[in-house]
């Protein structure tokens, strides 16, 4: 039954287009409210916008204990039916798979987490201990101004947990014969920077004449290209290390190891045990004719936890030694944000993974990107926050391809085994 109600739920869910912007959200979550509703729970729409209110549902306890939250999104990203084999917005059931846009992100983990939360109260269980809570937001994909943000600064007597799960990980990757489970302890912080070049203007037809500021640029793009990145641990990523047989003194040796194993495997692990640098803007003369006095490169850092500004300056300085001539300005500055890997939240994933794959092991993953878990960190500074959503079918190297992309799908015994986790998890830490 669990699996059924999980996968026609995703279905549905992926009918209703909440591609942000605009979002929209409103008629998906009163559908996953009347889902609710029929099995017992209650929920309630609340947001900054009545076309995308955040829906929030609860199943108390009867003694005092930990609130666990089940965290997810509604909206998506946009989605070109020209570039799919399906329609994106079908959630087709075709070869073992369910297609569309949010199949994996995030619609898929949102149906596991209503599907168990639906089945438990229909069985008549509530926590013996605390509280269980399914928190549906609007507006991840730009930021959550409506969704997680909005709700935690204005309603966080709806949200206050002491556990949550997010999204972020939990697929399963290969490495040295074992199978690996991630569980997203912490998301990278972003600096972004812009380097400047200063030369002086001329006509393009006279360039002795001028000091070209763009030629200046060319000498710290190959430095970036020859070095993007600047050894940094955290205390998640040094327990990553440790986790799959490393040496926190010797990270480069790890890597080398990922890299024989799968250059994608490194190519995924690799940004985590360090601060990343990607020149991704340039800008000089605005005039095909004219000299550039001036040159700017935009560069997208993201740095782990621990690192900040002066961290990024030594790693800057570091990677440029030799050059000179540029200035460097920061444009963003947001710190990383992170869980500790122990608690009893660690150890109940921990357990319910020995029992389900003995071979496998839980390790802590790091988000090099953005997720709604920065919200609640920041708003509960006692909350333990992972991502963790359980595939062991289609492997992190199958998924992450299918992020943001055409041809978005979920295996279907992925979302059956997620469902099945969710409903375990809840009994096991609140009774």
């Amino acid at each position: 039954m669990l699996e059924q109600r999980a996968q026609q739920l995703l279905s549905e869910l992926i009918r209703f287009k909440t591609v942000n912007p605009p979002g929209g959200e409103r008629p998906a979550q009163e559908h996953l409210a009347r889902f609710l509703a029929a099995a017992g729970v209650e929920a309630e729409l609340a947001g900054a916008s009545p076309e995308r209110p955040n829906l929030v549902a609860r199943l108390e306890g009867s003694a005092p204990g930990p609130t666990l939250c089940y965290l997810g999104h509604i909206d998506t990203v946009l989605a070109d039916p020209a570039e799919w084999e399906r329609d994106p917005f079908g959630g087709e059931l075709h070869e073992g798979f369910i297609w569309g846009r949010g199949a994996i992100d995030m619609k898929s983990q949102v149906a596991a987490e209503a599907a168990a939360i639906a089945e438990l109260a229909a069985e008549g269980w509530r926590p013996a201990r605390g509280a269980l809570v399914l928190c549906c937001v609007v507006d991840e994909e730009t930021g959550g101004e409506f969704g997680a943000q909005w709700l935690t600064r204005e309603r966080p007597e709806l949200v206050r947990c002491d556990l949550l799960i997010n999204e972020g990980a939990g697929e399963v990757f290969w490495f040295e014969g074992r199978p690996h489970y991630g569980v997203a302890c912490a998301e990278k912080g972003v600096f972004r920077f812009t380097v400047t070049t200063h030369g002086r203007a001329a006509h393009a037809s006279l360039p002795a004449l001028g000091d070209n500021a763009l030629l200046k640029i060319a000498p710290i793009l190959e430095a970036f290209g020859r070095r993007p990145q600047v050894e940094f641990l955290c205390p998640q990523s040094r327990t990553l290390i440790e986790r799959l047989g490393g040496d926190p003194a010797q990270p480069a040796a790890l890597v080398e190891r990922l890299r024989a194993e799968d250059p994608r495997l490194a190519a995924v692990l690799e940004p985590l045990l360090g601060i990343t640098f990607a020149p991704t803007r340039i800008a000089a003369s605005e005039k095909i004719n004219v000299i550039p006095s001036r040159c700017e490169l935009k560069v997208d850092c993201r740095v782990p936890p621990g690192a900040g500004e002066a961290e990024v300056r030594e790693a800057v300085a570091e990677v440029l030694a030799g050059i000179d001539g540029y200035t460097l300005q920061f444009t963003e500055r947001t710190p990383a944000n992170g869980s500790p890997v122990e608690g009893e939240l660690w150890e109940a994933i921990a357990g319910w993974l020995a029992k389900e794959d003995p071979d496998g092991q839980p390790v802590p993953m790091m988000l090099s990107g953005f997720s709604d878990s920065h919200h609640f960190r920041a708003a509960f500074p006692d909350c333990v926050a992972y991502g963790f959503f359980p595939q062991r079918h289609q492997t992190m190297l199958d998924t992450q391809p299918l992020m943001h992309a055409p041809n978005e799908r979920i295996d279907v015994r992925d979302l059956a085994w997620a469902s099945r986790f969710f409903k375990e998890l809840a009994v096991s830490l609140l009774g």
